[in-house]
């Protein structure tokens, strides 16, 4: 009987390690995928960038992104406009959205405002469409 049981304590073990060998692949794809889509947002970024720094800026340039449970929404501004950042955080709450990061950085005479936002209730979502009007009337009234 022992014998029985030491085969079956390595088959278990065996399965064990096939399900979780399955679960990081799974993992490393889902990483893979992660990083494909930072790369492609980050490269967007900075071709956008290049454009407004080879351009003089009037008014904001906004560009919104829906990556699915979550939105980016990169935000140019002039340093001599007087943009008020929480009306964006606002305008993201009352359309479902949650901001989980938000950063800035100047780059000659303008200021590129980045913020990551995701959908409070997943099964919901968040209507970009809806969100982008609100944030493209905002910035006309700068």
């Amino acid at each position: 009987m022992g014998v029985l049981q030491e085969i079956a304590s390595q088959q278990d073990q065996l399965d064990l390690a096939a399900v979780y060998i399955k679960h990081l692949r799974e993992r490393i794809e889902k990483l893979k995928r992660l990083k494909e889509e930072a790369m492609r947002s980050m490269e967007a970024s900075s071709s956008m960038m290049e454009r407004t720094a080879s351009v003089g800026l009037t008014s904001p340039v906004l560009e919104l992104r829906d990556l699915g449970s979550s939105i980016e929404l990169v935000l140019i501004t002039g340093l001599n406009k007087n943009f008020m950042l929480y009306e964006v955080i606002s305008i993201f709450e009352q359309e479902g959205a949650e901001v989980v990061s938000a950063s800035f950085s100047t780059v000659g005479g303008k200021i590129f405002h980045t913020l990551h936002a995701q959908a409070k209730l997943s099964r919901v979502g968040v209507e970009t469409t809806r969100v982008c009007q609100r944030l493209q009337e905002l910035i006309k009234s700068y």
